[in-house]
């Protein structure tokens, strides 16, 4: 039953994520959609580290070159979602507000996948994988 709370929980903190990131598009104030770019950096940022848990064998080694490179990969792929509208809104492309709006959704929905793989991460029999 506490698997289902999490999901239930995770997938709000989802929609109130892309809900700040709809209202940094759609505001009549702002009204530009350059924002929904990040959409792709939200798909993209799991790939990596879900490829190297597959390819990986946990073997109880202090470092493993794959993860690491897949950590590296996410991080970069986390820090440019949190730099296109700094940078949209330094070029005047989006509004200053919703850059702020847009940076909100992120801190939510970048929050939520990494709840995700903090509940579903492990290797028990409510894991991710069996999915």
């Amino acid at each position: 039953m506490a698997g289902i709370k999490a999901l239930i929980s995770l997938s709000f903190g989802g929609a109130i994520g892309l809900m700040f990131l709809m209202l940094g598009c759609a505001l009549p104030v702002y009204d530009k959609y350059w924002p929904l770019f990040l959409l792709f950096f939200y798909i993209l940022s799991p790939i990596p580290y879900c490829i190297s848990r597959r390819v990986v064998d946990d073997t109880d080694s202090a470092s493993n070159a794959c993860k690491e490179l897949a950590i590296f990969l996410t991080t970069g792929i986390v820090i440019s979602a949190f730099g296109l509208p700094i940078v949209f809104a330094r070029a005047d492309v989006i509004a200053w507000g919703a850059c702020a709006l847009v940076l909100t959704g992120n801190v939510v929905i970048f929050g939520t996948i990494l709840g995700f793989f903090l509940v579903f991460g492990s290797n028990d029999d409510f894991s991710w994988q069996q999915w």
